[in-house]
Protein backbone atom coordinates (compact mmCIF):
# COMPACT_ATOMS: atom_id res chain seq x y z
CA UNK A 1 0.00 0.00 0.00
CA UNK A 2 1.49 3.37 -1.02
CA UNK A 3 1.41 6.79 0.56
CA UNK A 4 -1.52 9.20 0.53
CA UNK A 5 -0.76 12.85 1.16
CA UNK A 6 -3.66 15.15 2.07
CA UNK A 7 -2.70 18.78 1.56
CA UNK A 8 -4.25 22.23 1.87
CA UNK A 9 -6.49 21.33 4.80
CA UNK A 10 -7.29 22.86 8.15
CA UNK A 11 -6.22 19.99 10.38
CA UNK A 12 -8.04 19.56 13.69
CA UNK A 13 -5.65 18.10 16.24
CA UNK A 14 -6.59 17.45 19.89
CA UNK A 15 -5.32 20.90 20.85
CA UNK A 16 -5.24 23.25 17.84
CA UNK A 17 -5.96 23.96 14.22
CA UNK A 18 -3.19 23.62 11.66
CA UNK A 19 -4.21 25.78 8.71
CA UNK A 20 -2.74 24.79 5.38
CA UNK A 21 -1.48 21.59 6.95
CA UNK A 22 -0.55 18.26 5.44
CA UNK A 23 -1.17 14.75 6.72
CA UNK A 24 0.56 11.66 5.36
CA UNK A 25 -0.99 8.16 5.50
CA UNK A 26 0.48 4.75 4.74
CA UNK A 27 -0.62 1.17 5.43
CA UNK A 28 -3.68 2.33 7.35
CA UNK A 29 -1.61 4.45 9.74
CA UNK A 30 -0.98 8.18 10.08
CA UNK A 31 2.71 8.65 9.26
CA UNK A 32 2.98 12.37 9.88
CA UNK A 33 1.10 15.58 10.61
CA UNK A 34 2.79 18.70 9.23
CA UNK A 35 2.24 22.44 9.35
CA UNK A 36 3.11 22.84 5.66
CA UNK A 37 3.40 20.77 2.51
CA UNK A 38 6.09 18.08 2.55
CA UNK A 39 7.67 16.07 -0.21
CA UNK A 40 6.57 12.43 -0.26
CA UNK A 41 7.97 10.79 -3.42
CA UNK A 42 5.44 8.59 -5.19
CA UNK A 43 2.53 9.56 -2.92
CA UNK A 44 -1.00 9.96 -4.19
CA UNK A 45 -2.12 13.49 -3.40
CA UNK A 46 -5.54 14.67 -2.23
CA UNK A 47 -6.27 18.42 -2.12
CA UNK A 48 -8.56 19.19 0.83
CA UNK A 49 -9.34 22.55 -0.80
CA UNK A 50 -9.19 24.38 2.52
CA UNK A 51 -11.75 22.13 4.20
CA UNK A 52 -11.40 20.78 7.72
CA UNK A 53 -9.55 17.49 8.15
CA UNK A 54 -10.48 15.82 11.44
CA UNK A 55 -10.18 12.46 13.14
CA UNK A 56 -13.03 10.20 12.12
CA UNK A 57 -16.13 10.34 14.30
CA UNK A 58 -16.64 7.48 16.76
CA UNK A 59 -20.24 6.57 17.62
CA UNK A 60 -20.32 4.39 20.73
CA UNK A 61 -24.10 3.94 20.78
CA UNK A 62 -25.96 3.22 17.55
CA UNK A 63 -28.77 0.79 16.70
CA UNK A 64 -29.17 1.11 12.97
CA UNK A 65 -29.56 3.22 9.85
CA UNK A 66 -30.34 3.05 6.16
CA UNK A 67 -33.44 0.94 6.82
CA UNK A 68 -31.63 -1.71 8.89
CA UNK A 69 -31.22 -2.52 12.60
CA UNK A 70 -28.49 -4.58 14.22
CA UNK A 71 -31.27 -6.65 15.83
CA UNK A 72 -32.38 -7.80 12.36
CA UNK A 73 -29.84 -10.57 12.85
CA UNK A 74 -28.44 -10.49 9.32
CA UNK A 75 -24.96 -9.80 8.05
CA UNK A 76 -26.47 -7.56 5.40
CA UNK A 77 -27.99 -5.34 8.10
CA UNK A 78 -24.65 -4.93 9.89
CA UNK A 79 -22.81 -4.02 6.70
CA UNK A 80 -25.46 -1.66 5.35
CA UNK A 81 -25.60 0.23 8.65
CA UNK A 82 -21.86 0.90 8.78
CA UNK A 83 -21.91 1.87 5.10
CA UNK A 84 -24.67 4.41 5.75
CA UNK A 85 -23.00 6.01 8.75
CA UNK A 86 -19.62 6.27 7.00
CA UNK A 87 -21.29 8.68 4.58
CA UNK A 88 -21.80 11.05 7.51
CA UNK A 89 -18.29 10.90 8.95
CA UNK A 90 -18.46 7.89 11.26
CA UNK A 91 -15.28 5.82 10.98
CA UNK A 92 -15.84 3.55 14.01
CA UNK A 93 -18.98 2.51 15.86
CA UNK A 94 -20.31 0.21 18.55
CA UNK A 95 -23.36 -1.79 17.38
CA UNK A 96 -26.02 -1.64 20.08
CA UNK A 97 -28.78 -4.08 20.91
CA UNK A 98 -32.17 -3.52 22.49
CA UNK A 99 -33.78 -5.30 25.41
CA UNK A 100 -34.57 -8.79 24.11
CA UNK A 101 -34.68 -12.48 24.89
CA UNK A 102 -31.33 -14.16 25.48
CA UNK A 103 -31.60 -16.11 22.23
CA UNK A 104 -31.94 -12.87 20.24
CA UNK A 105 -28.88 -11.39 21.94
CA UNK A 106 -26.83 -14.50 21.19
CA UNK A 107 -27.95 -14.42 17.56
CA UNK A 108 -26.87 -10.79 17.28
CA UNK A 109 -23.47 -11.65 18.72
CA UNK A 110 -23.12 -14.47 16.17
CA UNK A 111 -24.01 -12.13 13.33
CA UNK A 112 -21.50 -9.56 14.52
CA UNK A 113 -18.69 -12.12 14.36
CA UNK A 114 -19.56 -12.91 10.74
CA UNK A 115 -20.07 -9.31 9.66
CA UNK A 116 -16.80 -7.99 11.04
CA UNK A 117 -14.88 -10.38 8.77
CA UNK A 118 -16.45 -8.78 5.68
CA UNK A 119 -16.63 -5.16 6.76
CA UNK A 120 -14.48 -3.22 4.30
CA UNK A 121 -16.86 -0.57 2.95
CA UNK A 122 -18.05 1.20 6.06
CA UNK A 123 -17.21 2.33 9.56
CA UNK A 124 -15.18 -0.22 11.51
CA UNK A 125 -16.64 -2.17 14.43
CA UNK A 126 -15.39 -1.66 18.00
CA UNK A 127 -17.39 -4.45 19.65
CA UNK A 128 -20.97 -4.90 20.82
CA UNK A 129 -22.94 -2.79 23.31
CA UNK A 130 -25.73 -4.66 25.07
CA UNK A 131 -28.36 -2.11 26.07
CA UNK A 132 -30.47 -4.03 28.55
CA UNK A 133 -32.38 -6.12 29.37
CA UNK A 134 -31.64 -5.18 33.01
CA UNK A 135 -33.63 -1.95 33.28
CA UNK A 136 -36.18 -0.16 35.43
CA UNK A 137 -39.64 -0.76 34.01
CA UNK A 138 -40.69 2.78 34.93
CA UNK A 139 -37.83 4.21 32.86
CA UNK A 140 -38.11 1.84 29.92
CA UNK A 141 -38.72 4.58 27.33
CA UNK A 142 -39.13 2.71 24.05
CA UNK A 143 -37.53 -0.50 25.35
CA UNK A 144 -39.99 -3.39 25.03
CA UNK A 145 -41.41 -4.12 28.53
CA UNK A 146 -41.90 -7.81 27.64
CA UNK A 147 -38.17 -8.41 27.98
CA UNK A 148 -37.16 -6.18 30.91
CA UNK A 149 -35.85 -8.09 33.92
CA UNK A 150 -33.35 -8.02 36.80
CA UNK A 151 -29.74 -9.13 36.36
CA UNK A 152 -29.56 -12.91 36.48
CA UNK A 153 -26.05 -14.31 37.04
CA UNK A 154 -26.94 -17.54 35.28
CA UNK A 155 -28.05 -15.62 32.21
CA UNK A 156 -25.34 -12.98 32.01
CA UNK A 157 -22.53 -15.42 32.76
CA UNK A 158 -23.69 -17.52 29.81
CA UNK A 159 -23.74 -14.45 27.57
CA UNK A 160 -20.31 -13.29 28.75
CA UNK A 161 -18.87 -16.75 28.12
CA UNK A 162 -20.50 -16.89 24.70
CA UNK A 163 -18.69 -13.95 23.15
CA UNK A 164 -15.54 -11.93 23.70
CA UNK A 165 -16.90 -9.11 21.52
CA UNK A 166 -19.01 -7.44 24.23
CA UNK A 167 -17.30 -4.14 25.07
CA UNK A 168 -20.03 -2.34 27.04
CA UNK A 169 -23.26 -3.21 28.81
CA UNK A 170 -25.91 -0.76 30.08
CA UNK A 171 -28.08 -1.51 33.10
CA UNK A 172 -30.11 0.16 35.86
CA UNK A 173 -27.88 0.14 38.96
CA UNK A 174 -30.69 0.13 41.55
CA UNK A 175 -31.98 -3.30 40.52
CA UNK A 176 -31.39 -6.31 42.70
CA UNK A 177 -28.12 -7.90 41.60
CA UNK A 178 -26.95 -4.88 39.58
CA UNK A 179 -23.97 -4.07 41.80
CA UNK A 180 -22.67 -7.64 41.56
CA UNK A 181 -23.24 -7.40 37.81
CA UNK A 182 -21.19 -4.20 37.58
CA UNK A 183 -18.30 -5.78 39.47
CA UNK A 184 -18.38 -8.75 37.11
CA UNK A 185 -18.25 -6.51 34.06
CA UNK A 186 -15.29 -4.65 35.54
CA UNK A 187 -13.50 -7.97 36.12
CA UNK A 188 -14.04 -8.80 32.45
CA UNK A 189 -12.79 -5.41 31.25
CA UNK A 190 -16.23 -4.48 29.92
CA UNK A 191 -17.51 -0.92 30.25
CA UNK A 192 -20.51 -0.79 32.61
CA UNK A 193 -22.96 2.07 32.11
CA UNK A 194 -26.05 3.25 33.98
CA UNK A 195 -29.19 3.50 31.84
CA UNK A 196 -32.99 3.41 31.90
CA UNK A 197 -32.80 3.96 35.63
CA UNK A 198 -34.79 5.36 38.54
CA UNK A 199 -31.71 5.47 40.76
CA UNK A 200 -31.04 8.17 43.34
CA UNK A 201 -27.61 9.44 44.36
CA UNK A 202 -26.85 6.66 46.84
CA UNK A 203 -27.56 4.04 44.16
CA UNK A 204 -25.41 5.78 41.56
CA UNK A 205 -22.55 6.35 43.97
CA UNK A 206 -22.49 2.67 44.92
CA UNK A 207 -22.63 1.76 41.24
CA UNK A 208 -19.76 4.13 40.45
CA UNK A 209 -17.70 2.53 43.19
CA UNK A 210 -18.41 -0.89 41.71
CA UNK A 211 -17.58 -0.39 38.05
CA UNK A 212 -20.23 1.81 36.42
CA UNK A 213 -18.32 4.70 34.85
CA UNK A 214 -20.61 5.97 32.07
CA UNK A 215 -24.11 7.44 31.95
CA UNK A 216 -25.93 6.18 28.86
CA UNK A 217 -27.77 8.92 26.88
CA UNK A 218 -27.85 11.36 29.80
CA UNK A 219 -31.33 12.75 30.59
CA UNK A 220 -33.08 10.15 28.42
CA UNK A 221 -34.94 7.45 30.42
CA UNK A 222 -33.19 8.57 33.60
CA UNK A 223 -34.41 9.92 36.94
CA UNK A 224 -33.96 13.54 37.96
CA UNK A 225 -34.60 15.22 41.30
CA UNK A 226 -37.39 13.36 43.06
CA UNK A 227 -39.27 13.55 46.36
CA UNK A 228 -39.83 10.71 48.76
CA UNK A 229 -41.93 11.47 51.82
CA UNK A 230 -41.38 15.20 51.21
CA UNK A 231 -37.58 14.91 51.09
CA UNK A 232 -35.74 15.66 47.88
CA UNK A 233 -33.22 13.24 46.40
CA UNK A 234 -30.74 13.76 43.60
CA UNK A 235 -31.59 11.48 40.70
CA UNK A 236 -29.37 9.67 38.24
CA UNK A 237 -28.97 12.82 36.12
CA UNK A 238 -27.65 14.99 38.93
CA UNK A 239 -25.51 12.13 40.23
CA UNK A 240 -23.83 11.62 36.87
CA UNK A 241 -23.12 15.34 36.64
CA UNK A 242 -21.71 15.47 40.16
CA UNK A 243 -19.54 12.35 40.08
CA UNK A 244 -16.49 11.94 37.85
CA UNK A 245 -18.49 9.79 35.46
CA UNK A 246 -18.38 10.07 31.71
CA UNK A 247 -21.64 10.95 29.99
CA UNK A 248 -22.98 10.52 26.48
CA UNK A 249 -25.43 12.88 24.82
CA UNK A 250 -27.85 12.51 21.92
CA UNK A 251 -27.23 15.90 20.34
CA UNK A 252 -29.78 15.63 17.56
CA UNK A 253 -31.24 18.95 18.72
CA UNK A 254 -34.49 17.23 19.71
CA UNK A 255 -33.76 14.84 22.58
CA UNK A 256 -32.12 17.68 24.51
CA UNK A 257 -32.75 21.42 24.05
CA UNK A 258 -29.83 23.86 23.78
CA UNK A 259 -29.86 24.94 27.48
CA UNK A 260 -29.27 21.35 28.60
CA UNK A 261 -26.51 20.86 26.04
CA UNK A 262 -24.85 23.99 27.37
CA UNK A 263 -25.31 22.89 30.98
CA UNK A 264 -23.72 19.48 30.46
CA UNK A 265 -20.82 21.01 28.53
CA UNK A 266 -20.27 23.59 31.29
CA UNK A 267 -20.20 20.93 34.00
CA UNK A 268 -18.55 17.95 32.30
CA UNK A 269 -16.54 19.59 29.54
CA UNK A 270 -15.38 18.07 26.28
CA UNK A 271 -13.19 15.46 27.96
CA UNK A 272 -16.07 13.80 29.84
CA UNK A 273 -18.80 14.12 27.20
CA UNK A 274 -19.24 11.81 24.19
CA UNK A 275 -21.66 12.59 21.39
CA UNK A 276 -23.82 9.67 20.24
CA UNK A 277 -26.49 9.23 17.60
CA UNK A 278 -28.50 6.45 19.31
CA UNK A 279 -29.70 6.14 15.72
CA UNK A 280 -32.34 3.56 14.79
CA UNK A 281 -33.02 2.06 11.37
CA UNK A 282 -34.62 5.21 9.96
CA UNK A 283 -31.40 7.25 10.06
CA UNK A 284 -30.70 8.40 6.52
CA UNK A 285 -34.24 7.47 5.44
CA UNK A 286 -37.42 9.49 4.68
CA UNK A 287 -39.81 10.19 7.56
CA UNK A 288 -42.84 7.93 8.08
CA UNK A 289 -43.57 4.57 9.68
CA UNK A 290 -40.65 2.44 10.81
CA UNK A 291 -39.70 -0.31 13.27
CA UNK A 292 -37.55 -0.04 16.38
CA UNK A 293 -35.54 -3.22 16.80
CA UNK A 294 -35.89 -6.43 14.85
CA UNK A 295 -38.13 -6.60 11.79
CA UNK A 296 -39.74 -9.74 13.20
CA UNK A 297 -40.62 -8.62 16.74
CA UNK A 298 -39.69 -4.94 16.98
CA UNK A 299 -41.94 -2.04 17.96
CA UNK A 300 -43.77 -0.02 15.28
CA UNK A 301 -42.76 3.64 15.49
CA UNK A 302 -43.36 6.89 13.65
CA UNK A 303 -40.57 9.10 12.41
CA UNK A 304 -41.61 12.75 12.33
CA UNK A 305 -40.14 16.11 13.37
CA UNK A 306 -36.69 14.62 12.86
CA UNK A 307 -37.04 11.95 15.55
CA UNK A 308 -38.55 8.48 16.07
CA UNK A 309 -41.56 8.28 18.39
CA UNK A 310 -43.82 5.59 19.76
CA UNK A 311 -47.10 5.51 17.87
CA UNK A 312 -48.95 7.22 20.74
CA UNK A 313 -46.22 9.89 20.77
CA UNK A 314 -45.68 9.31 24.50
CA UNK A 315 -41.94 8.77 24.14
CA UNK A 316 -39.08 9.19 21.74
CA UNK A 317 -37.99 5.88 20.23
CA UNK A 318 -34.42 6.63 19.25
CA UNK A 319 -32.93 9.25 17.01
CA UNK A 320 -32.36 9.41 13.28
CA UNK A 321 -29.23 11.53 13.70
CA UNK A 322 -25.88 11.13 12.03
CA UNK A 323 -22.56 12.05 13.62
CA UNK A 324 -21.97 15.14 11.50
CA UNK A 325 -25.29 16.49 12.80
CA UNK A 326 -24.12 15.91 16.38
CA UNK A 327 -21.02 18.01 15.84
CA UNK A 328 -22.92 20.70 13.94
CA UNK A 329 -25.52 21.01 16.70
CA UNK A 330 -22.96 21.36 19.46
CA UNK A 331 -21.40 24.24 17.52
CA UNK A 332 -24.61 25.93 16.39
CA UNK A 333 -26.97 25.19 19.30
CA UNK A 334 -24.64 24.92 22.29
CA UNK A 335 -22.03 27.52 21.28
CA UNK A 336 -19.21 24.99 21.62
CA UNK A 337 -16.01 25.50 19.63
CA UNK A 338 -15.51 23.22 16.65
CA UNK A 339 -12.32 21.98 18.31
CA UNK A 340 -14.24 20.76 21.38
CA UNK A 341 -17.21 19.47 19.39
CA UNK A 342 -14.88 17.29 17.31
CA UNK A 343 -13.14 16.10 20.46
CA UNK A 344 -16.49 14.97 21.88
CA UNK A 345 -17.07 12.96 18.70
CA UNK A 346 -13.58 11.46 18.46
CA UNK A 347 -10.97 11.65 21.23
CA UNK A 348 -13.41 11.37 24.13
CA UNK A 349 -15.38 8.35 22.86
CA UNK A 350 -12.07 6.72 21.92
CA UNK A 351 -10.84 7.13 25.49
CA UNK A 352 -14.14 5.91 26.98
CA UNK A 353 -13.96 2.75 24.85
CA UNK A 354 -10.23 2.28 25.61
CA UNK A 355 -9.16 2.56 21.96
CA UNK A 356 -7.47 5.94 22.31
CA UNK A 357 -4.02 4.41 21.85
CA UNK A 358 -4.92 3.96 18.19
CA UNK A 359 -7.97 6.10 17.40
CA UNK A 360 -9.53 9.49 18.03
CA UNK A 361 -6.83 11.97 17.06
CA UNK A 362 -4.68 13.15 14.15
CA UNK A 363 -1.42 11.93 15.61
CA UNK A 364 1.39 9.99 13.94
CA UNK A 365 1.13 6.29 14.68
CA UNK A 366 -2.65 6.20 15.09
CA UNK A 367 -5.11 4.59 12.69
CA UNK A 368 -5.72 6.50 9.47
CA UNK A 369 -9.38 7.24 10.24
CA UNK A 370 -10.18 10.69 8.90
CA UNK A 371 -13.08 12.81 7.79
CA UNK A 372 -13.01 15.91 5.60
CA UNK A 373 -15.85 18.42 5.85
CA UNK A 374 -16.83 22.03 5.18
CA UNK A 375 -17.73 24.82 7.60
CA UNK A 376 -21.27 23.38 7.97
CA UNK A 377 -19.96 19.89 8.74
CA UNK A 378 -21.10 18.53 5.39
CA UNK A 379 -18.96 15.48 4.70
CA UNK A 380 -16.72 15.51 1.63
CA UNK A 381 -14.60 12.41 2.26
CA UNK A 382 -14.45 9.58 4.79
CA UNK A 383 -11.30 7.49 5.17
CA UNK A 384 -11.26 4.32 7.29
CA UNK A 385 -7.96 2.56 7.99
CA UNK A 386 -6.38 4.48 5.14
CA UNK A 387 -9.08 3.47 2.65
CA UNK A 388 -11.30 6.03 0.96
CA UNK A 389 -14.78 4.75 1.86
CA UNK A 390 -16.89 7.69 0.78
CA UNK A 391 -16.55 10.81 -1.32
CA UNK A 392 -19.27 13.43 -1.59
CA UNK A 393 -22.19 12.16 -3.60
CA UNK A 394 -21.06 8.57 -3.91
CA UNK A 395 -20.19 5.46 -1.95
CA UNK A 396 -16.90 4.10 -3.21
CA UNK A 397 -17.91 0.76 -4.71
CA UNK A 398 -14.39 -0.53 -5.01
CA UNK A 399 -12.62 0.63 -1.87
CA UNK A 400 -9.70 2.82 -2.80
CA UNK A 401 -6.71 1.46 -0.95
CA UNK A 402 -3.91 3.97 -1.02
Amino acid sequence: MGFLKITNGTLITPFRYIRGGTIVLQDGVIQGVHERDVDVPGAAVMDAQGKFVAPGFIDIHVHGGGGYDFMDGTEEAFLKIVELHAQYGTTSLVPTTLTAEKADLLRTLDTYEKAKLNNNRGASFLGIHLEGPYFSLSQRGAQDPRYIRNPDPTEYEEILAYSSSIVRWSAAPELEGAIQFGRRLREKGILAAIAHTDAVYADVLEAYENGYTLATHLYSAMSGVTRRNAFRYAGAIESALLLDMDVELITDGIHLPPPLLKLVYKIKGADRTALITDAMRAAGMPEGESILGSRTNGLPVLVEDGVAKLLDRSSFAGSVATTNQLVRNMVQLADVSLLDAVRMASATPARIMSVDARKGALVAGKDADLVIFDENINIATTIVNGQIIYTKGQIVNTVQAI
